[in-house]
């Protein structure tokens, strides 16, 4: 494994006007708790941290897209080069938009399914939304840009054919939203997308839950896909460190076991974790909490123990 720290928030709008979201101090404070050590990584590589600002930039109206485009075209070198010498790449954001840059990277060697583990669909697309009223925000559309939707600037990459994953491919696990009247997103409903909601997921069990995922990373031959977790599935009463907190959430130990029993049946070829920020976790009980989870995840073998008494 080799770690590679993903500094970025360009994705994320401001909550308040002066507001920089903290997702890009993620990275390091992570690693400070002890990350590397935890998932046995053999090596770390860090990207430098883009410079956010909420005003629009010339040709797009997405926030911060130009920047994004320069950094993700960085992370996918990164991603390929981790690939190419035979290393597992896990990346730790930063904001979701760091998704792209890492199917970039990965799409450098072969086609790639794709498990996107989020409490949001994150499909905001100028089909659902109008870009003249509002600048986008990536970090809400990074399945939607995924899968071939929105700008070119954020859609179409050098080297790969679009989209960078086909629909019948992505599975979308943990959605709390979309049994809400005012969904921001039905249009997901009417795609390809394997979809998973929380409700579902905690109704059925993770053995059924990854049955059904399995399923479909073995539509793919040979079984290739990318595990993107947003840290926001997550119920906020153990994950109020993020940018959208909300209820319910799958529970540590159920997420642990849906994810251990995906990657088992092999084909994973990297994973980006993001959206936990810093700010909002004054005791640190959220960064702990994350550092048990992955720790437990990559073990070479499974730790016995709910991922609660990991923490220290």
């Amino acid at each position: 494994m080799e770690i590679i720290l993903a500094p970025s928030n360009l994705g994320l709008r401001p909550l308040a006007p002066g507001h920089e979201p903290g997702t890009w101090r993620a990275p390091a404070v992570l690693m400070a708790q002890g990350l590397e050590a935890a998932v046995g990584a053999r090596t770390c590589v860090a990207l430098p941290r883009p410079a956010y600002t909420p005003m629009a930039q010339p040709g797009t109206r997405l926030y911060n897209g130009v920047t994004m485009r320069a950094f993700n075209l960085e992370l996918a070198a990164r991603v390929a080069d981790s690939h190419a010498r035979g290393v597992f790449p896990l990346v730790i954001g930063g904001d979701c938009s760091v998704l792209l840059g890492a199917l970039t990277g990965a799409r450098s060697a072969g086609g790639v399914s794709l498990v996107h583990v989020d409490g949001h669909s994150d499909f905001r697309h100028p089909g659902n939304y109008d870009p003249a009223q509002t600048l986008g925000a990536v970090a809400g559309m990074d399945l939607a840009l995924a899968t071939g939707r929105g700008e070119a600037l954020m859609t179409q990459w050098p080297g790969v054919t679009a989209p960078l994953v086909a629909e019948e491919y992505v599975v979308q696990l943990g959605e709390r939203e979309n049994r809400d009247a005012d969904f921001a997103w039905p249009d997901v409903n009417d795609t390809a997308i394997t979809r998973i909601d929380v409700f579902e997921a905690n109704a059925a069990g993770a053995a059924v839950v990854a049955e059904r995922i399995n399923a479909v990373l073995d539509r793919r031959a040979p079984r290739r896909f990318w595990l993107h977790l947003d840290v926001d599935v997550l119920d906020q009463a153990l994950m109020p460190a993020v940018d959208s907190p909300g209820s319910p959430g799958i529970a540590p130990d159920a997420l642990l076991a849906i994810l251990r029993t995906l990657l088992d049946g092999g084909g994973c070829c990297g994973m980006t974790v993001t959206v936990f920020d810093p700010d909002k976790d004054p005791d640190g009980a959220c960064t702990a909490l994350l550092v048990a989870l992955l720790g437990q995840l990559f073990a070479p073998a499974p730790v016995s123990g709910r991922v609660a008494d990991m923490l220290v």
